[in-house]
């Protein structure tokens, strides 16, 4: 498969750039699964998220200049242009950067457009990915989302020896 050209849909805020992607992928996700049965077609859209996600983390990472705890939290303020995201930063250093969510115009977009179902598949299951490829040595734990109907979304990241991924 031919390398694509670098990323820059972000540049319009990642709320609108997920509206788009939804607004086309949900009418060709439910042919598809008419066609080839549902839950195939989300488990195949699922896992092709996951590795453009893991993709797109590595060229977040070239994008910011770096791929530190500091780079990570500077890269998400394209996720919160348009007031797409408030959140309430817990620790933010080196080795951490806590912070829940406890607004996401994400999830309203997808309940909005009548497709809260797809939300999760879409964008959430994103964030493990993505830093992944941002830096495999910072960990993401996160037990909740507001798509799921939880009151905050709560992101944990921390560095880890790359021994203990392992």
């Amino acid at each position: 498969m031919n390398q694509l050209p670098p990323d820059t849909l972000n540049d319009i805020g990642v709320l609108k750039r997920r509206e788009i992607e939804a607004r086309i992928l949900a009418p060709v996700l439910a042919a598809l699964g008419e066609e080839f049965g549902r839950e195939r077609v989300l488990e195949i859209v699922r896992d092709t998220i996951i590795r453009v996600a893991r993709e797109q983390g590595a060229q977040l990472a070239a994008q910011t200049g770096g791929n530190e705890m500091a780079d990570f939290a500077r890269a998400l303020l394209a996720w919160q242009k348009d007031d797409a995201m408030q959140m309430d930063v817990l620790t933010e250093n080196d080795e951490r950067y806590d912070f829940n969510v406890t607004r996401c115009r994400y999830a309203e977009m997808y309940r909005a457009l009548g497709i809260p179902e797809l939300g999760a598949v879409l964008s959430c299951n994103r964030d493990f990915a993505l830093i992944e490829g941002f830096n495999p040595t910072i960990q993401l734990t996160r037990t909740q989302t507001l798509m799921q109907g939880a009151a905050c979304c709560d992101f944990r990241f921390v560095k880890i020896d790359q021994e203990e991924k392992q």
